[in-house]
């Protein structure tokens, strides 16, 4: 559903206040502070990479903030906007569903109760994050939106209470609850995709990583792949950097606008990855509405008050003219509380009131080896995602990380569970050392491909699906990821490292891949009525399921058939995958003469002037998803958009490299490093990762302190 369509049901439903406001606010002169407070030394690199030096680590993130301001300034802020609720505040009533949520979620509530209980280095961390931001906006006031500032540092940690709910779904949840074809019975199944803050349309997901050990690799040396698949623009595109201070952080990798910590990466000893999870974290629960008293619901026998409060929605209607839309928030003993058309509703999902993912993620940048690494990620403050691990030490470790809610049986909770009850209102999750992992395989590698937890690896190692419960949502699909990592590393006993490059690169879609099947399934089927389907079918004959930049029948089977991959196999009817080839067909004969078109000239990467030609595909584990121009071609805009590879070699010396899709500069048009790794990236190269300061040194393009930079 699109925003617009969002909104239409939040005003509908406001039982309208409006309060008039028109005003210019300011940048206040307090942002200008911070120079004295934090020492910061920002080093470019050739490839524009910025590397933060300071004598502590809140100098380092001080630093950070302002170095991704200067590569993407309005991204960051629209981020802040966005959880403190104020995004409608800058950019218009399309973004007022985001503000609902905000406060509907009580973020604001949670992050001001437990900001306080975060170690004071985390803090103070965030305080200094906030200060590099407020600098920035200070020296470029004609960019900065006022409303937001001055930024402190519970905006960084709102930033993420904010976030991560998304990341399994609860808006789409809240969405579908509001909707007037929503059944009573059904719920959207489980979400697997990122959600922009102000654009709640679906995105594919996928993010691959591969862990190997000496039992695996030909020198005994250890390799990690980073390879995470996110939109290559936004809010939640990768933003790479180093980070080095004098208090022992040295930590290489990608974070995400607002984040203070590397997200995923390595430090000198050790590294992680992330893939996304869906287990299942969200229930919702059918409330009994007392027919006397519309603000009270059941609960175990009796009738109880839901907690009323008042939203306060400002959005900006036409230059400084901003409009305040008043409407009520509900709340029950199971969460927030939807009034839809077909009934009330109440919310629960995992983590509501946790605030220490900027702690686990800081605990594990600055982790020593593997019992401080796993220490963090036993405070179990991120909700979900896989994660996988390798060390210095050739230790690899791969988990199926989430606060998974340990739910009674007996109820259906993939659809909607009585909330008039107790026994439905789960409070324990399952522990940590109950989760699904494989510690150091006898096979040496792990792997993960957004896949089940219970095909990590090949032989007998795997956790078993009879230990977990179904009530947990834990998925049992494989993608075709998946499937080509196991078949790859799992067919190779002594990998070099020329191999594992080529692993990452694969552009092949196993022979048990959905889309295999859907090739299959169209080939099967009795000759098409004209002519032009059945010369497609010949076509589609002959694809060997590579997708190689050359091959000269990709393109024609993915525009036929990219859209069906992640969908329910069983609706998918062959006459549907035949019309879909017609159409696929018509396109390439009228955009190119031909059927045979090579796939690079169909799949294409763009940015500004940059228009270059690509292999991989949707769900390849060189993944790139394109959407159509409407000119014959399909313009990648997600998949590998952060890929960095790192090897220990058997002395435990750490070496990575690494690739940005389109550069260091990820929003400013008038930098060099706008576009400059695009070339490289379709050629399925990398980059060397310099951590030196003498190494830097020998490739710097520029080094300044925050403001230093600027013209006197």
């Amino acid at each position: 559903m699109k925003t617009k369509t969002s909104l239409l049901f939040v005003l509908a439903l406001v039982g309208i206040g409006l309060v008039w406001r028109f005003t210019t606010p300011s940048v206040p002169p307090t942002t200008q502070m911070s120079q004295s407070l934090y020492d910061a030394r920002i080093l470019r690199d050739e490839w524009g990479v910025p590397h933060i030096f300071g004598k502590t680590d809140a100098d380092v993130a001080y630093g950070l903030a302002y170095a991704h301001a200067e590569d993407d300034f309005e991204t960051l802020q629209g981020v802040l906007l966005a959880a403190r609720g104020k995004l409608a505040s800058v950019y218009g009533k399309d973004a007022a569903p985001n503000d609902y949520m905000v406060q509907l979620l009580r973020i604001g509530e949670v992050v001001e109760a437990g900001y306080p209980q975060l170690s004071a280095e985390v803090r103070a961390l965030c305080e200094a994050y906030a200060a590099g931001m407020n600098h920035y906006a200070a020296l470029h006031r004609d960019l900065a939106h006022a409303e937001l500032y001055p930024v402190t540092g519970k905006d960084l940690v709102a930033g993420f209470v904010h976030k991560v709910p998304l990341f399994f779904g609860i808006d789409k949840t809240l969405i579908k609850l509001l909707e007037p074809d929503t059944q009573r019975t059904t719920l959207p199944p489980p979400a697997t995709s990122v959600k922009r803050f102000f654009d709640l349309t679906s995105q594919p997901i996928g993010s691959n990583t591969f862990s190997l050990s000496p039992r695996r690799t030909a020198d005994r040396s250890t390799w990690l792949a980073v390879n995470s698949h996110q939109p290559w623009e936004g809010p939640v595109a990768w933003y790479e950097v180093h980070l080095h201070s004098d208090e022992g952080w040295n930590m290489v990798g990608g974070l995400l606008p607002g984040a203070p910590v590397v997200l995923h990466g390595h430090n000198r000893r050790l590294g992680w990855a992330h893939t996304v999870n869906t287990p299942d974290l969200v229930d919702v629960y059918q409330l009994e509405i007392n027919p006397q008293n519309p603000k009270q619901y059941r609960f175990d026998h009796t009738w109880r008050d839901l907690e009323v409060r008042e939203a306060a929605l400002e959005v900006k209607l036409l230059g400084p003219i901003k409009w305040t839309f008043k409407r009520e928030v509900l709340w029950s003993v199971h969460g927030p509380v939807i009034v839809g058309p077909h009934g009330t509703f109440a919310l629960r999902f995992a983590g509501f009131g946790e605030v220490r993912h900027i702690e686990q993620w800081y605990r594990m940048n600055k982790a020593r080896n593997f019992e401080e690494w796993k220490a963090a990620m036993r405070l179990n403050a991120l909700p979900m995602f896989n994660t996988g691990y390798a060390d210095s030490a050739g230790n690899i470790f791969y988990l199926y990380n989430g606060r998974i809610p340990l739910r009674a049986r007996g109820y259906d909770w993939q659809y909607l569970v009585p909330g008039d009850t107790s026994a439905t209102l789960w409070r324990d999750y399952l522990p940590f050392e109950q989760l699904p992992q494989v510690t150091n395989p006898a096979t040496g590698f792990v792997q993960n491909c957004n896949s089940s937890p219970f095909q990590t690896t090949s032989g007998s190692e795997n956790p078993q699906p009879k230990d977990y419960a179904a009530e947990l949502g834990i998925e049992t699909f494989m993608t075709n990821r998946a499937l080509r990592a196991l078949e790859l590393f799992g067919s190779d006993s002594s990998i070099t490292a020329e191999e594992f490059f080529d692993y990452k690169y694969d552009m092949t879609y196993s022979e048990h891949a959905p889309i295999a099947r859907l090739v299959h399934q169209a080939l099967t089927a009795a000759p098409a009525q004209d002519s032009l389907t059945n010369a497609a079918l010949t076509i589609l004959r002959a694809w060997d399921l590579r997708t190689d930049p050359e091959n000269m029948q990709t393109a024609l089977a993915m525009l036929a058939f990219r859209t069906f991959v992640d969908d329910d196999m069983a609706s998918i009817t062959t006459n549907m995958l035949l019309d879909s080839l017609r159409q696929a067909a018509h396109v390439l004969v009228e955009n190119y003469g031909s059927l045979e078109v090579e796939w690079q000239k169909v799949n294409r990467l763009r940015r500004g002037e940059v228009d270059l030609g690509l292999g991989g595909g949707p769900d390849i584990l060189h993944a790139v998803y394109g959407k159509p121009d409407g000119k014959g071609h399909l313009i990648g805009y997600l998949g590998d958009s952060y890929v960095l590879l790192v090897n220990w070699d058997a002395a435990g010396k750490v070496h990575s490299q690494s690739i940005h899709v389109y550069g260091s500069a990820t929003a400013n048009k008038l930098s060099k490093h706008y576009a400059d790794q695009a070339p490289l990236f379709v050629e399925r190269k990398l980059k060397p990762v310099w951590m030196e300061e003498t190494e830097i040194r020998a490739h710097l393009e520029k080094e300044y302190r925050p403001g230093e930079e600027l013209p006197k």
